[in-house]
């Protein structure tokens, strides 16, 4: 069953425009994303850990999003791609959890939800660099298989709201959420980056 929202506002074409002009840039920042969603993941762990429910799943998914990062620092290694020693602000992501709620529980609801928002986010842009690398069968593959399991991980995160929350709560602060996210990606500049 479906359960992670459609976004509200597509990516546009000048984003994938700006990540084709500067691939190594973007493979970059992607690493840095992976591993990024690998430390949030571990820190809802840490900080939810009497969440008995859902502990085993997020360590599934903090040790998957490791994978990926392992598996895009391998195609940077093998074109001679360094990862970057300072880690820049996210823009998107800085302004997503401005949205956060400051009390406990409703700030848990909203940081799975942005969760989820922020892997159909990736899977949508990684389906995208998929179809624009016609030139690069290997890239094309692995950033289609991205994009599958990106897409699973949106409604993983869904699915563990529900644990703890009633449907039309959780599906009536995604879809607030959603509409929130449309609008940063709108007001966002493109730019050789996942966000």
């Amino acid at each position: 069953m479906k359960l992670s929202l459609e976004l509200t506002v597509v990516t546009q074409s000048g984003w994938v425009d700006a990540v084709m002009a500067d691939l190594p840039s973007f493979l970059q920042d992607h690493a840095d994303c992976e591993r990024k969603a690998s430390a949030l993941v571990m820190s809802l762990v840490a900080k939810y850990s009497d969440r008995l429910e859902i502990i085993p799943e997020l360590i599934a998914t903090g040790v998957e999003e490791l994978e990926h990062f392992q598996q895009v620092y391998e195609v940077m290694r093998q074109r001679g791609i360094p990862l970057v020693k300072e880690i820049q602000k996210d823009p998107y992501i800085t302004a997503l959890m401005k949205l956060l709620h400051s009390d406990k529980e409703r700030r848990f609801l909203d940081r799975l939800l942005l969760a989820s928002i922020i892997e159909c986010r990736g899977a949508e842009r990684f389906r995208l660099v998929s179809g624009a690398l016609c030139d690069d069968k290997e890239l094309q593959e692995f950033y289609h298989d991205l994009w599958v399991s990106e897409s699973r991980h949106g409604h993983i995160f869904v699915g563990m709201a529900l644990e703890y929350f009633e449907k039309d709560c959780v599906f009536g602060r995604l879809t607030e959420l959603n509409e929130a996210e449309g609008r940063i990606v709108d007001g966002l500049e493109f730019r050789a980056a996942l966000h």
